[in-house]
């Protein structure tokens, strides 16, 4: 995670996985399989393998339909010790994938969540702009 995005969870290094951990696993199962794996296959080494840890394809995509779920799931998978913002950490996470993913699987991944979701994704040139969300 680039340096200004873990500023943003107000973590060092080693406090930001747990964020990042919580974020990329709620995103994954909330995409449908195809969609999951074709963000995968763009992230980096490292944050590839934290993304498809433990993944279980059963019961895939979770029927997420807002933002407050979307949050609530990703505070329910933050230690109780951890004192990141959710919607932060969902911010940075997206700003990362911004870095490191093409703009198509971007525009794909964006246009496959709820309007409602949408919302915590920057707006970029990959990405809808507020008219679209």
């Amino acid at each position: 995670m680039a340096q200004g995005n873990r500023e943003r969870l107000g973590s060092d290094r080693r406090g930001a996985y747990q964020p990042l951990r919580a974020v990329l696993h709620c995103l994954r199962d909330r995409l449908t399989t195809d969609e999951s794996a074709h963000l995968g296959d763009q992230l980096p080494m490292l944050i590839r393998g934290i993304y498809y840890e433990a993944w279980r394809l059963a019961g895939k995509p979770e029927r997420v339909r807002s933002r407050e779920d979307l949050l609530a799931w990703i505070e329910s998978r933050l230690p109780p010790t951890a004192r990141t913002n959710r919607e932060d950490a969902a911010r940075a996470v997206f700003q990362t994938f911004e870095n490191h993913v093409s703009a198509g699987e971007i525009g794909d991944v964006v246009q496959s969540l709820p309007k409602d979701i949408r919302t915590l994704w920057p707006v970029t040139s990959a990405s809808p702009g507020p008219a679209a969300r």
